[in-house]
């Protein structure tokens, strides 16, 4: 019987906990904290509603209700718009799930998850570029709920709060309404991961009903007009269906998969919670591409109808309920209250869950000694201020082909290497133990997995290597970053266009030869305890 008989207790649902002993054992390695352990079963109390509410509270936010604008901006008609945001939900569903089998399974974080396939000391280097990616969202998400909170009190305050004096070229009010947005999601962070399950479970079904309210509304007051609520919807596609549409569908789909390539790496965070294997699967399928696609046809049929009522296109929510407040009066100050807490509950239950949770569990793996997942918090915090990535949403060319496109092909290595790692090679089975252990079995050359890093670096590259942007339309340059790859592929486009695609399956497969030509020690598989008597 091999050690991790001895160590694991295997239920018969399949999922893994450490004995006491073992848990003992390892309580003192540098590589342990309390956050980064495993989950006990009696603490996996996750269940399929809690799962699709997370994804529900995820999914809906300011810049998902902007995807929709940001493809027909750029050449397309509501429906390809539409289907290129469904079909990228449902791509990118299928690597989160594979990756969320080992959270559920063994109830450990994204990180633990990567000393695997990454060595103990190389998973730091797929978290912290995890935790970059998610400081650089934190700070643009928590900017957009600060501007939306001084945009909505504006229209109750007047000018003197929205025309108040400037500080650092933006008035005092609207660093006031980010502060206080900032520190709104400190203190649910601070909290723990149970307080979120809690907040994502109760926001769900308002921020639902609140956004089908707005929508009903709109179409409601459009109806009283000559035009309707057509108008979006007459508008034709300026690529067609035939070449200039592939052409464009090809790098939108992988923003599309970008957008959200993040959770796919580090969706064991939430599923090391999960109370089996079901649950997370199911809870996971129901919320996400469900959620996003609903929520860009809610996007859709309200802007259109804001042609008829306002005579122009009002896609930011948060500039159309300043709109729909101006009236005044009792009516005028419901719209803005009811619409400035949904505009910052939206805004939170995404920042929180997608960008302030996986950097918590990444800095506290770099430091697990003097870092817990709450300093990992304030950590993010701190350098989501510092970051000012607030430009990004003002380009549709920026925002989808440089900022989801680079990092999601850079993301999408690491997924490669993961699921590569995880189902192909070790069929499943890791040694729970020895991912806490300086000494143990992943290890590997000095804490480093060569070939998993080999596998990012050369799938890093070809996803990447060949990133340009047209001119004053990104920070590449228009001949790529390496010259030699920025090729065009014979169906059309280049090889940057596909980044995350490419990523993925290079790292994948070099993975894969790599752990064939110089095998690893596999872990053997446990036996399942037998079911308590009595």
């Amino acid at each position: 019987m091999t050690a991790a008989a001895f160590e694991e207790v295997v239920h018969p649902d399949g999922r893994h906990e450490l004995t006491e002993q073992a848990q003992a054992s390892i309580a003192h390695s540098p590589l342990y904290n309390e956050d980064l352990a495993p989950v006990r079963i009696e603490r996996r109390t996750w269940t399929t509603y809690a799962y699709m509410a997370l994804w529900i509270g995820m999914s809906i936010n300011i810049p998902s209700w902007l995807l929709a604008s940001g493809l027909i901006a750029v050449g397309m008609d509501w429906f390809q718009a539409i289907l290129t945001i469904a079909l990228g939900n449902l791509i990118v569903l299928v690597p989160m799930l594979l990756n969320s089998h080992a959270g559920t399974k063994y109830g450990i974080p994204f990180p633990v998850f990567a000393r695997a396939s990454f060595g103990t000391i190389g998973a730091n280097i797929a978290a912290l570029l995890r935790a970059g990616v998610a400081c650089g969202w934190f700070g643009i998400q928590t900017w957009i709920g600060g501007t939306a909170i001084f945009t909505l009190v504006g229209a109750i305050a007047g000018s003197g709060w929205s025309q108040a004096a400037a500080v650092f070229g933006q008035p005092w009010t609207l660093w006031l309404s980010f502060l206080i947005f900032w520190g709104l999601n400190v203190y649910i962070i601070v909290k723990g991961m149970e307080t979120l399950r809690i907040f994502e479970s109760w926001s769900a079904p308002l921020l639902i009903g609140f956004s089908i309210l707005l929508t009903i509304w709109m179409m409601v007051l459009a109806a009283g007009e000559p035009e309707g609520i057509g108008s979006i919807f007459q508008q034709p596609s300026q690529v067609g269906w035939g070449a200039g549409f592939w052409l464009l569908f090809f790098p939108s789909l992988m923003g599309m998969i970008a957008f959200w390539s993040t959770l796919s790496l580090n969706m064991p965070d939430f599923t090391r919670f999960g109370r089996g294997q079901r649950e997370q699967i199911v809870g996971q399928a129901l919320g996400l591409p469900t959620t996003m696609t609903l929520f860009a046809v809610l996007a859709v049929l309200t802007t259109s109808a804001t042609i008829a009522v306002f005579g122009e296109a009002i896609w930011d929510p948060v500039a159309l309920v300043a709109r729909l407040g101006e009236g005044g009066g009792l009516i005028g100050l419901i719209v803005v209250v009811l619409s400035l807490f949904a505009v910052a509950l939206a805004t939170l239950t995404t920042n929180v869950a997608a960008n302030l949770v996986s950097p918590s569990y990444d800095f506290s793996n770099a430091w697990p000694r003097m870092i817990s997942f709450r300093t990992g918090g304030l950590i993010t915090a701190v350098i989501g201020i510092v970051i000012q990535p607030w430009n990004l949403l003002s380009n549709p060319n920026v925002y989808i082909f440089t900022w989801l496109g680079f990092y999601g092909g850079a993301l999408g290595t690491i997924a490669g290497v993961l699921i590569a790692d995880y189902w192909i090679v070790r069929r499943t089975q890791l040694r729970l133990g020895d991912l806490y252990r300086t000494e143990g079995a992943y290890r590997y050359t000095n804490g480093f997995n060569l070939r998993g890093l080999v596998a990012f670096a050369i799938g890093a590259l070809l996803a990447v290597g060949g990133a340009y942007s047209a001119p004053g339309n990104g920070p590449f340059p228009e001949g790529g970053l390496i010259g030699f790859l920025k090729f065009e592929l014979p169906w059309g486009g280049f090889l940057y266009d596909y980044s995350w695609v490419v990523g993925l399956i290079v790292a994948f497969l070099v993975y894969w030869v790599l752990a064939t030509i110089f095998p690893m020690e596999r872990a053997e598989p446990v036996p399942t305890a037998e079911p308590a008597v009595g």
